[in-house]
C-alpha cells in the first residue's frame, strides 16, 4: 500500500513577521487618530470654556456697575476705589438685583461693596476674584477666605476712566468721591495655566447711569411755614401772624408788662 504525503499550505515565519508589522502599523496609526483627536477635544474644550468664563466675567462687572450707586453726605461709605497692576483691584457700592452671583447668601442686604481683585491662584496663575459686604458691616471671615472666583489663567485685568477735564481716558482715578463718567474694562485670559498664548483682549466700556445723590435731594426744602422753617421776613422762632417785636400773647399797642384792668396776663378780653 502506498501512502502518499499530504501537502499542508501554511504561512511561513516571514510572512507572519509581515502581517504582523502591518497590524502593528494600524494600530499605530489609529492609536495617533485617537490621541489627536482628544487633545484637539480637549484644547477645543479650553477654549470653549475660557470665552465663555470671559462673557460671564463682563456681564458681572458691566451689571454691578451699572447699579452703582453713592450719597454725598455718607461719601466715607461709598467711595469709588480702583487700582491697576499686577494685583490689579476694582471697589465701589451697588444696589444689586436679587439675581445676582451669591445674592441669596446676603438675603435683603441687596445694597453691597463689591471688591474685585486679582490674587494668586492655586497652580501658580492669576485669578480674578470677586467679595461682597453688606453696607455698614464688616466682611465676614467665609467671604474673606473662600471669595467668589470669576475666572482662572488671568492674564490681565485693567480698568480705565474717562476724564473730563483731560478729555481722555486714565488709568489712575483719583476722584475716590465721584463716580467715574465711563469705565473701559480690559480683560485677557488663557486657555489653561501652562499655555504660553495669549488670547486677544477683551474690552467694554461701561456707561455708569447713575450719579452722586447730593445732601439736599436726601432732605428736600420745606416750603415756607412748613416745618417751623419761617416765612419772609419773619424772625425764626416767631409765630405766623405775630408783629415783629411783639411778646408772645400781648395785645397789639400794650406796653410790654402792662395788663389791661381786670385781664389775667396773657389773656385777650
Amino acid at each position: 500500500m502506498n501512502l502518499r504525503r499530504r501537502q499542508i499550505k501554511a504561512f511561513t515565519l516571514l510572512e507572519i513577521l509581515i502581517a504582523i508589522s502591518i497590524l502593528a502599523l494600524i494600530v499605530t496609526a489609529i492609536y495617533s487618530s485617537w490621541t489627536a483627536i482628544l487633545r484637539a477635544t480637549k484644547v477645543a474644550q479650553d477654549a470653549t470654556a475660557s470665552v465663555q468664563r470671559a462673557r460671564i466675567v463682563i456681564r458681572v462687572l458691566e451689571d454691578s456697575l451699572g447699579s452703582a450707586h453713592a450719597f454725598a453726605q455718607n461719601m466715607a461709605y461709598y467711595r469709588f476705589l480702583a487700582e491697576n497692576g499686577s494685583e490689579s483691584s476694582l471697589s465701589f457700592v451697588a444696589h444689586l438685583a436679587k439675581s445676582f452671583p451669591r445674592s441669596g447668601k446676603f438675603g435683603d442686604f441687596d445694597v453691597r461693596r463689591l471688591t474685585f481683585s486679582l490674587e494668586p491662584g492655586t497652580q501658580g496663575n492669576k485669578q480674578l476674584v470677586l467679595r461682597q459686604t453688606p453696607l455698614l458691616l464688616e466682611t465676614d471671615d467665609e467671604e474673606k477666605a473662600n471669595p467668589l472666583v470669576l475666572a482662572e489663567n488671568v492674564k490681565e485685568f485693567k480698568t480705565e476712566f474717562w476724564d473730563t477735564r483731560q478729555n481722555d481716558w486714565v488709568e489712575e482715578w483719583t476722584q475716590t468721591n465721584q463716580l467715574p463718567k465711563l469705565v473701559r474694562i480690559i480683560l485677557r485670559l488663557s486657555d489653561n495655566p501652562h499655555s504660553l498664548s495669549q488670547r486677544e483682549p477683551i474690552t467694554r466700556i461701561v456707561s455708569l447711569p447713575s450719579v452722586i445723590v447730593q445732601p439736599a435731594w436726601q432732605k428736600p426744602m420745606l416750603p415756607p411755614g412748613a416745618g417751623g422753617r419761617p416765612l419772609p421776613g419773619q424772625t425764626p422762632g416767631q409765630a405766623p401772624g405775630q408783629v415783629p417785636g411783639q411778646v408772645p400773647g400781648q395785645i397789639p399797642g400794650q406796653t410790654p408788662g402792662t395788663t389791661i384792668p381786670g385781664q389775667t396776663p396773657g389773656t385777650i378780653r
